[in-house]
């Protein structure tokens, strides 16, 4: 019976992970960048051999790509391929698209709707114990000039001024403006104080030029945009 091949009977330099730790991802090809993914290989091949077999069956030439158009049943089906390493295939194709749509050509990170911020915030903010007010600073391109964090606490019970809110934001000449902050309760329905401090916030903003986007609150998972719900 052949012994099953495994990454660790190669030369060291030949190793992802080892590669990886050394000489950093950029110099690992897509198939080793692959394997790292799926793991292990099979009795006939390594995870190397197994990753490079799978992105040789595009006949187009489009690399990794390829894989981005392959259902989870089309993966399994794939030899060497079971249910496991398929979700994983699809689950790192899925990440990635999900980093790819966030950021521009220039990698800039950009937001263009709330999704994009829930994206950028959610698993900071969604198990957070106390609100946490947040201002995303973009220029005219809605490109993240920077991020800042206003004040911990709830909006009712920690001040939310104009001035702490807009002063960075003047400090760095942006356009516009998004406020985040979280429910701790998971529960992200904007409460009326959220709505009466967001409208006090944009009409400060309009004075001083600065364009009030949006403002998105977390929640457990989910969230709630208020430019959405017709509230700003």
């Amino acid at each position: 019976m052949t012994s099953k091949l495994k990454i660790k009977d190669l030369p060291l330099d030949e190793r992802p992970y080892e590669k990886l730790e050394k000489y950093g991802p950029e110099v690992l090809s897509n198939a080793e960048l692959l394997a790292i993914i799926i793991r292990c290989g099979n009795r006939n091949e390594t995870s190397v051999s197994l990753a490079q077999r799978l992105l040789m069956q595009d006949e187009e030439g489009r690399g990794p790509a390829y894989l981005h158009n392959l259902s989870l049943e089309q993966l399994r089906k794939l030899k060497g391929i079971g249910r496991v390493k398929a979700i994983q295939i699809k689950a790192l194709m899925e990440f990635s698209k999900r980093v790819a749509s966030t950021f521009s050509n220039n990698g800039k990170i950009v937001i263009r709707c709330s999704s994009d911020v829930s994206r950028l915030l959610m698993e900071e903010m969604r198990h957070l114990k106390k609100e946490v007010f947040k201002t995303i600073l973009v220029n005219t391109k809605n490109q993240l000039i920077k991020l800042v964090n206003v004040s911990i606490g709830s909006l009712s019970a920690s001040i939310v001024h104009p001035r702490e809110v807009f002063s960075e934001a003047v400090k760095a000449g942006a356009s516009s403006v998004i406020f985040v902050h979280n429910h701790p309760s998971g529960d992200p329905e904007p409460s009326m104080e959220d709505i009466e401090t967001t409208r006090k916030l944009v009409d400060a903003g309009n004075i001083l030029g600065i364009k009030v986007l949006d403002h998105i609150i977390i929640g457990d998972g989910i969230y709630t945009s208020l430019k959405e719900k017709g509230l700003i």
